[in-house]
């Protein structure tokens, strides 16, 4: 009963030590609250029961047991990691979704898509051919994607390039992004009633300015006339943007987003 008197006679307990239980506690419990429910808990029961078998073994000094559990317990690891692949592939993406790694694939995300955008409004101003992009931000824009046709589909270039061109029955409407999606095409924006904006402004830029006087979304808009990109927020035009302009510009607003929505269903 050595180990025992061992036990009693550690030292003070010190702040370390409350850490490193407090850390402890709280893995198991996550853990816990991932098996709860699933064919996990039977498994852990039983590697439960098997440790238990080995400190036993190790107190009471029965040689024959603590022998034959190190040497099945290498396999009994193996099998559990086979029987247990989609539980412990589940404990990864939920270990995943923790908001340090979360933020770090946010910003890589808000990358991509400021790519895309980029690269497409290049590409349709070049072959100047019109198109508006609106870019949901904190406030959503429900009622607008509702006035389109959904499409919910992951946004890239050639995507959007292809909404925009003539011979598609989505080219008349504005295109609405919500995160890295392209939540729906064809959608109606209200237009401007502005008395003082130029009157070479066409039906897009008026829509664009429309749509960000009433929230905090960002609209790109292509003019079909002169090819020129433009850039609108808070009802505020910058026309006449270079791609690299509108890359930086893009990355500014997009990457200082307060409270960024999760894609809604359209």
């Amino acid at each position: 009963m050595d180990w025992i008197t061992e036990l009693l006679e550690r030292p003070p307990i010190t702040w370390r030590d409350v850490l490193d239980i407090t850390i402890v506690s709280i893995l198991v419990y996550e853990l816990l609250k991932l098996i709860r429910g699933t064919r996990a808990v039977q498994m852990a029961i039983a590697i439960a029961f098997i440790v238990g078998l080995f400190y036993v073994s190790r107190g009471f000094q029965l040689p024959t047991l603590n022998w034959l559990i190190l040497n099945v317990v290498g396999y009994v690891v193996f099998a559990a990691i086979v029987l247990m692949q989609a539980d412990i592939r589940r404990a990864l993406v939920h270990i995943g979704r923790a908001p340090l790694i979360r933020r770090l694939e946010r910003a890589q995300q808000d990358d991509d898509v400021v790519e895309e955008l980029v690269v497409a409004a290049s590409t349709l101003a070049s072959k100047r051919t019109g198109a508006i992009i609106v870019i949901e931000r904190a406030i959503g824009l429900r009622n607008y994607i509702e006035s389109g046709i959904p499409l919910d589909a992951k946004l890239t270039y050639d995507l959007l390039v292809s909404i925009f061109q003539l011979g598609s029955p989505l080219h008349d409407g504005a295109v609405i992004v919500q995160g890295d999606r392209i939540a729906a095409g064809a959608c109606f924006l209200p237009l401007t009633v502005n008395p003082r904006l130029s009157r070479d402004l066409g039906s897009r830029h008026r829509a664009a300015i429309g749509v960000t006087e009433e929230n905090d979304s960002i609209a790109i808009v292509v003019s079909e006339e002169t090819g020129y990109i433009s850039l609108v927020l808070n009802a505020d035009i910058d026309r006449r943007l270079e791609p690299d302009a509108l890359r930086v510009r893009l990355r500014e607003l997009i990457s200082r987003t307060p409270g960024k929505r999760a894609p809604a269903d359209a």
